[in-house]
């Protein structure tokens, strides 16, 4: 009952309109905190991205929903960078990032959702990044199709995403209740993925993939995965 006016919002239309404004200085606020307590987790998963350097010596690196930009730290020095998202009021936060992150160079930055990149050529990029994205998008299927077609023989698509708890666990059954609510305020995005199976399914000729828990206070999304794919 007390939702009920979002829920109304929602069925005409308006809300999507309002929040996505809004969305992105949420946002700004919460990704400091959750990259303290992944930082570690950050730092060891994009430790070998210097494996997939392609041919030319440079890093191609295409990052898919990169919002406020938090994980550009973790990126090398002069690799080349492309950065999507779908809602365009992130820029001013992508742009504050990459001011503190001037090791990087910005090729491109497209307004675009991860299941349609028709703006990058197949095979262009060496690898792919994909942090808390997977849980919002509308297909699963289509984002990985899309990584696959992007990226070239032997490039790498990097992954951290919080996903459903085991089914008999008291998460999981927190997760099922909040889903509708935490939808219309997390612009789309659900607590009881199961992601993994999605990235099992995809036909990546190596998958390297482990759960971890993230203590989140307050918010049942604590069980993820994190790992990176080779094509």
């Amino acid at each position: 009952l007390a939702l009920l006016p979002v829920y109304v919002l929602v069925h005409l239309g308006l809300w999507d309109t309002v929040y996505k404004k809004v969305f992105p200085y949420i946002m700004a606020r919460l990704a400091s905190s959750y990259n303290r307590k992944v930082h570690r987790q950050k730092q060891e998963l994009f430790s070998n991205l210097g494996q997939f350097v392609g041919p030319g010596g440079q890093l191609r690196l295409l990052e898919i929903g990169t919002g406020t930009g938090t994980n550009f730290q973790f990126y090398p020095a002069a690799c080349r960078l492309t950065c999507t998202d779908p809602n365009p009021n992130f820029g001013q936060f992508l742009r504050k990032s990459l001011s503190e992150n001037p090791h990087l160079c910005l090729e491109r930055s497209l307004v675009a959702p991860g299941e349609n990149l028709h703006q990058i050529a197949e095979g262009s990029v060496d690898v792919v990044v994909c942090t808390l994205v997977l849980c919002s998008v509308s297909s699963v299927e289509s984002v990985l199709r899309e990584v696959l077609r992007v990226l070239r023989r032997g490039g790498a698509f990097y992954f951290l995403e919080h996903v459903a708890a085991d089914r008999s666990s008291w998460t999981y059954f927190w997760q099922k209740v909040c889903d509708p609510a935490w939808k219309c305020f997390g612009d789309g995005c659900s607590l009881s993925r199961e992601t993994q199976k999605d990235l099992e399914k995809t036909k990546f000729s190596e998958l390297n993939l482990r759960r971890v828990h993230v203590p989140l206070r307050w918010i049942p999304a604590s069980p993820h995965i994190i790992g990176y794919a080779v094509k």
